[in-house]
């Protein structure tokens, strides 16, 4: 099966110097859940940012390319790249607290892009509304769609991003760490519903996140990645049973584990750090030549 996104070897760099992914592969296809797993600052969201086109204006494509549904998105000018990824593709965002505009009622929220970029009647979008919030297990939707975001719970602020990613029927989901906000019975609760929607709807979903916990139960196969560098892809259960790049060994082993609830955390070791870094520096030399 052809994968709907596909990344070949995809680089972005401070537009002052200095590389922030290096080389980047992966492939996602229709249907399927890939985990991008890393620490903080390893270029995670960043890779989803490259897909739907909102790099930070510090930032540029060096290299590579972004296959969506069989077309290059760097190789077409920017508005045809803005329309395909606009009808294609969806974000759930990280933060449920600031990603709801706070002085506009969830309703418009939810129908402004199926009205405003997809062309759909007002009355067409607001029935969609209404049917995505019962999806999504929100009570009196009616009601819901009239409420400002302040008015409602962290949880149901996300079941609302959930529903508007998936309004206008995208191919591909990109879930930006979608349940870091929340406590961590809504977190479950979130994880399982995002789960029965990509299921439900068939989408291809890009999943970004640093608990390996989370990846286990969602993604059918994972990119690890560290410092912007891809260091094992691996589909979950061979990653789980069999990782091969030290720095994947090393992260399973600092993961807490019931088994031990009393034993000290596991740090990832200096040397493995060093050795992953070792790579990065050489990488970047060959870049800068």
């Amino acid at each position: 099966m052809r994968p709907f996104l596909s990344i070949r070897n995809l680089s972005v760099a401070l537009k002052n110097g200095g590389l922030i992914l290096r080389n980047v592969s992966l492939d996602v296809a229709v249907g399927k859940v890939h985990g991008l797993v890393g620490e903080s600052g390893a270029g995670k969201s960043m890779i989803g940012k490259s897909v739907l086109g909102t790099l930070p204006r510090a930032l540029q494509i060096t290299g590579g390319e972004i296959w969506l549904d069989g077309v290059d998105l760097l190789s077409i000018p920017p508005a045809q790249r803005r329309k395909r990824i606009g009808a294609t593709a969806a974000l759930i965002p990280q933060d449920p607290l600031t990603a709801l505009n706070p002085t506009r009622r969830i309703g418009p929220q939810i129908t402004r892009r199926l009205v405003d970029i997809l062309g759909w009647t007002k009355a067409d979008a607001q029935a969609r509304a209404l049917e995505l919030l019962e999806e999504v297990q929100i009570a009196d939707p009616a009601r819901v769609m009239r409420n400002y975001p302040h008015e409602l719970s962290g949880g149901m602020r996300q079941r609302i991003l959930i529903a508007s990613a998936f309004a206008a029927k995208p191919k591909l989901i990109i879930a930006d760490e979608p349940t870091t906000a929340l406590d961590v019975t809504v977190q479950k609760q979130i994880l399982r519903l995002i789960a029965d929607m990509q299921a439900r709807h068939g989408s291809a979903l890009l999943f970004v996140t640093h608990d390996l916990g989370v990846v286990s139960k969602v993604c059918d196969a994972l990119s690890v990645l560290y410092a912007g560098k891809v260091v094992e892809d691996a589909q979950m259960r061979r990653f789980f049973c069999r990782p091969v790049h030290p720095y994947s060994r090393a992260l399973l082993a600092a993961t807490p584990t019931y088994t031990n609830p009393t034993g000290s955390l596991m740090p990832v070791p200096q040397s493995v750090i060093d050795a992953v870094e070792r790579e990065v520096v050489q990488h970047d030399r060959r870049w800068r030549a």
